[in-house]
């Protein structure tokens, strides 16, 4: 029975790495953590509404979340300061959400599954969820992967060439709200910008092109997913946190790696 849900919650670790590894290389570079960690919150919003709604809770948090970052996104175009802007909106789509998921007394002993994940309870049908939303996330990111490094590169060679910034970030805010949706229960939605940040970072010490950096980021991503899961049985910590200790843990290994071959 634990050898099922081990596999189980490997697999759905390694199709939400599919999608935070590019994923994750397009936020490391356009300095989109926070970004990522607002949308993120606003998910926990999104719990509360579908609750309240009776809809599916994957339906959602997609749906706020995406509500979320095309708000970001169009403040982030018409010149707000975002540091400042995104602390607000993150930290109250947060505090919203924990207050609205309270009014639902069936809903507050589980309240940590969906702040921190819990991968282990992924069952067949989150398993198709997870891995056709990262599916549709990759396919999105192949797709536009030119247009979106070229934009991210630098928005006048962009303009220049006839690809529109404002295209390619909107393609970036579809991508991470999808993310954000499907990743709520495997990691939680305080841990969803560690997963994609950490593996992507780490890759970057190793990669010599945008192409491998992404590749890379996604076995980092599944590794510690695997290395996470087995460091929460042999300890018995909570599954979603002991993955990003993992990711943390290589970074750390890939930034000395990278100094050692110098």
């Amino acid at each position: 029975m634990i050898d099922d849900l081990v596999m189980r919650a490997t697999f759905a670790g390694a199709g939400l790495s599919l999608a935070t590894g590019p994923l994750g290389a397009f936020v490391v570079w356009r300095r989109m953590a926070y970004f990522g960690d607002a949308t993120a919150h606003a998910a926990i919003l999104g719990v509360a509404l579908a609750l309240a709604l009776d809809l599916p809770i994957t339906l959602g948090t997609l749906v706020v979340a995406l509500a979320m970052a095309l708000t970001v996104a169009g403040l982030a175009s018409r010149g707000w300061g975002m540091d400042t802007t995104l602390g607000v909106l993150s930290h109250s789509a947060l505090a919203f959400g924990l207050v609205a998921v309270s009014w639902f007394p069936g809903v507050r002993t589980d309240l940590s599954a969906w702040l921190f994940g819990d991968i282990l309870t992924v069952g067949q049908n989150d398993l198709w969820l997870i891995w056709g939303g990262a599916a549709l996330v990759a396919a999105l990111l192949i797709w536009r992967w030119q247009a979106l490094l070229t934009a991210t590169l630098n928005e006048e060679l962009a303009h220049a060439s006839g690809i529109s910034p404002a295209r390619e970030r909107l393609v970036l805010v579809v991508a991470l709200a999808v993310v954000v949706a499907v990743a709520l229960k495997v990691v939680g939605a305080l841990l969803i910008a560690a997963m994609l940040i950490i593996p992507a970072a780490s890759a970057r010490w190793l990669s010599r092109s945008p192409e491998s950096m992404a590749l890379l980021a996604v076995a980092i991503g599944m590794v510690a997913t695997a290395l996470g899961l087995q460091l929460s049985l042999w300890q018995d910590t909570p599954a979603g946190p002991s993955i990003i200790v993992a990711a943390a843990g290589l970074f750390a290994l890939c930034g000395l790696a990278s100094r050692l071959r110098g």
